[in-house]
């Protein structure tokens, strides 16, 4: 018998899938709706007998493997190494010849955070930062437990030391751990001088890494206070929860998950054995991260800072737990401490606070009705206006029920009045058409921005030669529209992949066929991990012939020379575009602090707004 047929035998299929999804008896059989797809019908059926599970709705089915690597978005050889613990098996260790892409990146991270972290206690010069941490409170147990690390001031020892492990420079820099010279073809650490905080994903494996400037050199530092990884084959910061792995077990005994928004503030509350505690890393939580939270628990506390950014944070994670159906409250901390601050002064207070958490809809009525006056009918109608939207966004249709009632008493307005207007604001979302099936995509009116996002990436598909050059000139953060910056981050990381192959030839690889195979999971009849666990939505392969068609359309006519203007040119405009847009959130921002009369929060983003306007001024009119 083989480990997969070991590993099979083994482990019980209904027990592996109840860890992701209830099942409820169905005969000899078990029944639960497809996690796969939205059904009102269960009709995700498994079988314990036969060891298989299949759903009559997708027509999704398989094996153990087969659901492990559908639910996690992992390939066979991750979901083997998985299963192989539960079931008590023993991995041999592969030829690392014949090791997968994803495996070998998976390995260089692994590498590379015990590389920082091994660094942070022997580095003469970590010891500024030794101090600092703890000056923070953090133990040495739990600088250990969480691998917290330190990037030496060197342009390539980190690079030395993995060749000297076996890997080559080009599997480093598909790790993100290395940067490419624009002048010569030299790599170079893209992490220097910084502490480092390694990042996992749900089974502990590190897959990316936030590097935050030393304290004394936050003044002086142009590249930001944090550093973090970039996009890779193994990381998608809308799919991983910080700390989650440390955290689901004692999530799911306190059925409870807190979500903050910085690591600081996970590891500072599991040192304090507050370990139900994860962090959505400063961004809005994504319809991925609730689904992860969901496997294990329906309830959720929110604690995040109630600064503007934190309050819209906040706002947008609230709306996607809502769709999910989530029991949701609101942590607000007193004195307007972030939990980090409150855990380590008081501890007493944070337990209190949670304890106090608001149900989300108490706590937006408390928010909308504060300094109103109910007497006034536009104070009526003002409450709901704000209050209308958040109620139709409740996933479940009593609830809906219940805050309709509420807020009709409250304003004393007629229920069935609310509802009409609801109703009427839904046919207005909708139009006046019937709604169109979820394989349909609705159309949507773009901006000038998307519009140029487009035209950049079909004339990179159109000249592939031509790649590279767009890749040197635009970010992802530059590139307008979710669907568009999705696919820029896909044609990026195909397009190493392509150079990673010594026979490869961008000109000739990347073309129609086989993007299109890459992105359906199959580049080219190679047999890659990567490529069979990349899950990529049907909207990514219309966008692909919605582009190549719109290459064809606009540039017919262009040589390579006209190509690499037209990129220039476009690219310059989304820059300039995204810088200004960035210089008016920070304006906003200054504003809003000096009416709190916090200056020097103000003039800590002053610096910032004058690199940015002398960025915008150097590109000219």
């Amino acid at each position: 018998m083989d480990q997969n047929e070991e590993i099979k035998s083994r482990l019980d299929i209904v027990e592996i899938i109840r860890e992701y999804i209830p099942l409820k008896p169905a005969g000899i059989n078990f029944r639960a709706p497809c996690p796969f797809h939205r059904e009102k019908t269960p009709s995700f059926m498994v079988s314990p007998e036969k060891q298989i599970w299949h759903c009559f709705g997708c027509g999704k089915g398989g094996d153990v493997f087969s659901f492990v690597m559908e639910i996690e978005g992992i390939g066979f050889g991750e979901a083997l190494r998985n299963l192989a613990p539960k079931a008590g098996v023993t991995l041999q260790r592969q030829d690392p010849k014949i090791s997968s892409q994803r495996n070998r990146i998976m390995d260089i991270m692994e590498e590379a955070a015990n590389y920082y972290h091994r660094a942070l206690f022997a580095e003469k010069s970590a010891e500024g930062v030794r101090k600092y941490l703890s000056s923070r409170g953090l133990t040495k147990e739990t600088l250990e437990n969480w691998r917290v690390g330190y990037s030496p001031d060197s342009w390539d020892d980190l690079l030395k030391f993995l060749r000297s492990r076996g890997y080559s420079e080009n599997e480093i820099f598909l790790a993100g751990l290395c940067t490419k010279s624009q002048n010569s073809s030299r790599f170079y650490n893209r992490f220097r001088d910084r502490i480092m905080f390694p990042i996992s994903d749900i089974n502990g494996a590190v897959v990316a890494l936030t590097a935050r400037v030393r304290p004394e050199k936050e003044a002086e530092e142009k590249m930001g206070k944090y550093v973090n990884s970039p996009s890779t084959v193994i990381y998608d910061k809308s799919r991983i929860i910080f700390g989650l792995d440390k955290a689901k077990m004692a999530i799911k005994s306190e059925d409870l998950a807190i979500m903050v928004e910085g690591q600081m503030d996970v590891i500072t509350a599991h040192q304090s054995g507050f370990k139900n505690v994860v962090a959505s890393s400063g961004t809005a939580l994504t319809e991925d991260q609730i689904k992860l939270i969901k496997r294990y628990i329906n309830n959720i506390a929110l604690a995040f800072d109630m600064d503007k950014a934190g309050q819209m944070a906040a706002d947008r994670g609230i709306r996607e737990a809502m769709r999910a159906e989530m029991n949701i409250k609101v942590v607000m901390m007193p004195n307007g401490k972030d939990p980090d601050e409150c855990i380590k002064n008081n501890p007493k207070e944070w337990v209190e606070a949670v304890a106090k958490a608001r149900p989300i809809m108490e706590y937006y009525f408390d928010k909308v009705f504060a300094g109103l006056n109910l007497e006034e009918v536009q104070d009526k109608r003002k409450a709901a206006k704000e209050i209308l939207p958040i109620i139709m966004k409740l996933g479940n249709k009593i609830e809906q029920g219940f805050w309709l009632r509420k807020l009709s008493e409250k304003i004393e307005i007629d229920e069935n009045l609310l509802r009409e207007t609801i109703s009427a604001q839904a046919k207005s979302e909708t139009g006046p058409q019937k709604r169109q099936p979820e394989k349909e995509e609705p159309k949507i009116r773009q901006s000038r921005e998307e519009m140029l996002s487009e035209l950049l990436l079909a004339l990179a598909i159109k000249f592939p030669g031509l790649l590279a050059y767009a890749i040197s000139h635009i970010q992802d953060d530059q590139i307008s529209g979710l669907l568009n910056k999705s696919f820029y981050k896909n044609l990026i990381i195909y397009y190493n992949e392509i150079n990673n192959r010594q026979e490869a030839d961008p000109n000739s690889a990347i073309n129609y066929n086989n993007l299109k195979s890459w992105l359906e999971g199959s580049f080219s009849g190679e047999k890659a991990e990567l490529s069979q666990a990349e899950k990529i939505n049907r909207n990514q392969l219309k966008l692909l012939d919605r582009l190549v068609l719109l290459g064809d359309k606009d540039f017919y006519e262009l040589d390579s020379e006209g190509a690499k203007r037209e990129i220039a040119k476009i690219s310059l405009i989304l820059k300039k575009n995204y810088l200004m847009r960035r210089m008016r959130e920070i304006e906003k921002t200054i504003g809003d602090y000096e009416e709190k009369g916090e200056g020097e929060k103000a003039g800590e983003l002053l610096g910032e707004l004058k690199m940015l306007s002398d960025e915008i001024r150097e590109m000219g009119e």
